[in-house]
């Protein structure tokens, strides 16, 4: 007879397919609530080990492609008519900066806890309650009064609580569904959703705001395509196995404390030092995000391009010529990164973070040509925006897979989560608002000379940032293939802050003594 060795202080019950082990009750949002019966029923596709066929994959990426989509026009549409609102509120720079600021604060001090939630039960419920909110906030933010610029700051912030609920926990349902060069060519297209969407927010925010003639209209297309997103998600989207394509489940992994996957993640070196170089592109892209399209539009002004802003609809043209180039330069650049690594990973491991380092390392020169040349000629200005752009995007999804190799199935929505909170944090959760405060400080008279220059020279501030990101991600390359190996080879019971549950035991195996644990002895 074959018997299960089982301490005293453990509870045996046997888990069905999908299930966390480590309890007896389900919880109403746990993995298993959409688990289905082992087998196929004729003429019904064949699953694979995610418990997700391979149309229904593919159609989950669709669904969250459009998603994120939809995140980052939402992001963005603000700073597609920032000159109309400064000039319906009357606020400075400081100010402006503080609506992007707000916003991803809050997105950020709310990640951890949706990436807690997300290793631990269903994502999927928790990605429909998370978007219903973001979009009804999203509507209630267009109905903002002209002397309440504290509401649009107040409904700026709550809109971040929606996202982060989905931008925590998608990479991680895609890295359940792929792996190796199918996981990255899936998490490319997922990713070519952050330029897209953002150049899209810039179109449709300035191009919505000349034909309505009120900017508040622009923030009202999102919510709409919102309840679109959240029926798709209810009916397309399965939760699928954690780790079930890879060489172990999560049940052979199973889950350790909070506080044991951050002392963890904080001995990854590949994963500390990745997020620091994505902490770089995040003050960038932040900071650009919000301030390019004002800074084209007042170098217009200094040029005499453009007249200056007086009446209640400002000239957002460059909103929506920024908004075509960031779309552009979004797909070259996440394109052509995945083409590099995928090439290159055949000659070295270090492929990934070197990619990066070089998309940030050569990104610098051109953004800062691209703010030098603004006083002078418009078309050399865009030429070198689109460069800068284009190398700046290679490593968006890139840095996700690097995440997602080096951590272990169980912590990958904790590493998501720490990985938003620090780059957000230290990145374009304060670089907007930098940036404004430094132009405000710099600004001599209240002219349109001083409204130029002071914005020209503080948005040199990225280029220098950029260099030292790329410096992170070389670091990165030391240890890559070190720390990818261990999560490879990952073995709870030999690291430290493990739950007791599941301490090893020393067995006879061909005449020598090894340690296994105990759950997975059989006799």
């Amino acid at each position: 007879s074959t018997l299960l060795l089982t301490p005293p202080f453990l509870s045996v019950s046997k888990p069905t397919d999908g299930c966390d082990p480590v309890g007896d009750t389900t919880h109403f949002l746990s993995d298993d609530s959409e688990g289905e019966e082992p087998g196929v029923r004729p003429g019904q596709e064949e699953e694979s080990p995610s418990g997700v066929s391979v149309n229904r994959a593919r159609l989950t990426v669709a669904v969250l492609f459009y998603i994120n989509l939809l995140n980052y026009m939402d992001r963005f549409t603000v700073a597609g008519v920032l000159p109309d609102i400064e000039n319906y509120f009357g606020i400075s720079d400081g100010n402006s900066g503080l609506l992007q600021t707000v916003f991803v604060c809050s997105y950020m001090l709310l990640a951890p806890c949706f990436g807690y939630l997300g290793d631990r039960y269903n994502r999927k419920w928790i990605m429909l309650v998370g978007i219903s909110f973001w979009s009804l906030v999203t509507l209630a933010s267009s109905y903002t009064p002209k002397n309440s610029f504290w509401a649009l700051l107040l409904t700026r912030g709550l809109v971040g609580v929606g996202e982060a609920s989905y931008s925590t926990i998608a990479p991680t349902i895609i890295a359940d569904l792929y792996v190796k060069e199918k996981r990255t060519v899936m998490l490319s297209v997922f990713y070519f959703a952050i330029p897209v969407g953002s150049g899209l927010g810039y179109i449709v925010g300035s191009s919505v705001d000349k034909l309505a003639g009120d900017w508040h209209w622009a923030l009202r297309v999102t919510p709409g395509l919102g309840l679109l997103a959240v029926l798709m998600l209810l009916f397309v989207v399965k939760e699928p196995k954690r780790g079930g394509v890879e060489a172990r489940p999560e049940h052979q992994l199973q889950r350790t404390s909070w506080l044991a996957d951050m002392k963890s993640l904080s001995r990854n070196w590949s994963f500390m030092l990745s997020t620091f170089g994505f902490t770089a592109v995040a003050f960038v892209t932040g900071s650009l995000a919000l301030w390019a399209p004002t800074f084209l539009y007042r170098a217009g002004i200094f040029t005499g391009e453009k007249p200056p802003c007086v009446s209640a609809n400002c000239d957002n043209s460059d909103s929506l010529y920024f908004g075509i180039v960031t779309c552009v330069t979004g797909v070259l650049g996440v394109t052509s990164g995945m083409l590099v690594s995928r090439s290159l990973r055949k000659r070295t491991q270090r492929a990934d973070p070197l990619v990066c380092a070089a998309g940030l390392l050569l990104s610098a020169p051109f953004l800062f040509l691209a703010i030098v040349f603004a006083q002078s000629s418009t078309v050399a200005t865009y030429v070198f925006i689109f460069l800068g752009e284009t190398f700046l995007s290679m490593n968006w999804a890139i840095v996700a897979d690097i995440l997602l190799y080096v951590v272990v199935p169980t912590r990958r929505s904790t590493a998501a989560a720490f990985q938003i909170v620090l780059s957000h944090c230290l990145g374009d959760a304060g670089s907007p608002y930098l940036i404004g405060v430094v132009s405000d400080s710099l600004r001599k008279r209240d002219s349109y000379l001083w409204q130029f220059r002071s914005l020209q020279v503080s948005l040199m501030l990225c280029s220098f940032v950029a260099v030292v990101g790329g410096g992170f991600f070389l670091a990165t390359a030391l240890f890559i293939e070190g720390d990818r190996n261990r999560a490879d080879n990952y073995s709870p019971s030999g690291e430290e802050g493990y739950s007791t549950d599941d301490e090893p035991i020393v067995v006879p195996r061909s005449g020598r003594s090894t340690k296994v644990p105990v759950s997975s002895v059989l006799i």
